[in-house]
């Protein structure tokens, strides 16, 4: 997706009026833009059929449409599929679609790379390389073949999507505003390790979900494995969302992903029991999918059983999400540095 000039995919409603205005056009094009970009499927400005002629040129000299379907997929015996996007900047992006009974997840990236560090994430190993753009971010929803029959979409994949906030929040806009895909926020989760500013504006200016990777409920253990917690301790991260009303229909998850002999210990399910202590919420665990170069493993699926019954003697609500597409580089971030080594 290479910007030669500016993509129109993306753009909000209110940033298409500023845009509209520029070129001397009505301020009602701008909706009739967003009605072809979000509302129908067109490929291109010529298709926009009720804009003037004079529209549709001026709009063309400026302006790309911005969509790009995606160049590679692997399809899991599960019925996942990884699907790779290429970036503006030529490198690669993974999407993961996950179907399951009536439910069809879509696992989307907000950046190339990552920034974070974290031990447990095959991402983190490219080291950060680029922002995603809202346009890019729809994109992987847009474009994916099996569009119709998404029913929830989670900011998973690739990156930290609040190291992205101005265009995580604009997307989040277009997906749910009723100009753009007009999809319910209750239908959307954004994960994130726990940067406290965006977390803050998020839940301010959003009605989606947030689900925050926990991993340990000891700083100095957690400090070990995500490098975050020197800059943004836990207690303050739970902090501020204890301070934020939240009401009974958003939903706060705590991602864990349970390490063999190093986080499911009775003082470990002590600890996240005080911790969570009132706040309304459920605790995801996760099986480790093992990348290359870290010391970390999986237990066996004993020690996973007994550790979420013991979250649930002490009142917390816990789930063991099933892993999908274990046999297509599950883990995020494989794909795509594959996809991006020489050859």
């Amino acid at each position: 997706m290479e910007e030669k000039q500016g993509v129109l995919f993306g753009k909000t409603l209110r940033q298409l009026e500023s845009e509209v205005f520029e070129l001397g056009l009505p301020r009602y094009t701008a909706t009739q833009i967003t009605d072809w970009l979000y509302k129908k499927d067109v490929t291109s400005i010529d298709e926009m059929s009720n804009l003037s002629k004079e529209a549709r040129e001026k709009l063309s000299e400026r302006y790309e449409m911005g969509l790009s379907e995606p160049v590679k997929v692997q399809v899991s015996v599960d019925g996942t599929k990884k699907y790779l996007y290429r970036a503006h900047n030529g490198k690669f992006i993974e999407t993961a679609y996950i179907p399951e009974r009536d439910r069809h997840t879509l696992c989307v990236s907000s950046q190339v790379g990552c920034k974070m560090g974290c031990l447990f994430c095959f991402t983190a190993k490219q080291g950060f390389q680029g922002n995603l753009n809202a346009g890019e971010i729809l994109n992987q929803i847009w474009s994916l073949p099996e569009r119709q029959l998404i029913t929830n979409i989670v900011y998973m994949g690739m990156g930290e999507p609040f190291d992205n906030m101005e265009a995580v929040m604009q997307s989040l806009e277009i997906l749910t505003a009723e100009y753009g895909l007009a999809i319910s926020p209750r239908r959307i989760t954004v994960s994130t390790i726990g940067i406290i500013p965006a977390i803050k504006t998020f839940l301010e200016l959003s009605s989606c979900h947030l689900a925050v990777s926990l991993h340990s409920p000891f700083e100095e253990e957690r400090r070990r494995i995500m490098p975050i917690e020197h800059v943004y301790s836990l207690t303050q991260v739970l902090e501020a969302i204890r301070s934020f009303p939240l009401g009974k229909q958003r939903r706060i998850s705590f991602e864990y992903i349970v390490f063999k002999d190093l986080n499911h210990s009775p003082r470990h399910v002590k600890e996240l029991a005080r911790i969570l202590n009132g706040i309304r919420c459920r605790i995801n665990l996760l099986r480790f999918h093992p990348v290359p170069g870290t010391p970390l493993k999986a237990p066996d699926e004993k020690t996973l059983q007994e550790f979420k019954t013991a979250l649930e003697k002490k009142g917390l609500t816990t789930t063991i999400r099933k892993s999908r597409g274990q046999d297509i580089y599950a883990a995020c971030g494989l794909l795509s540095t594959k996809e991006q080594q020489p050859r």
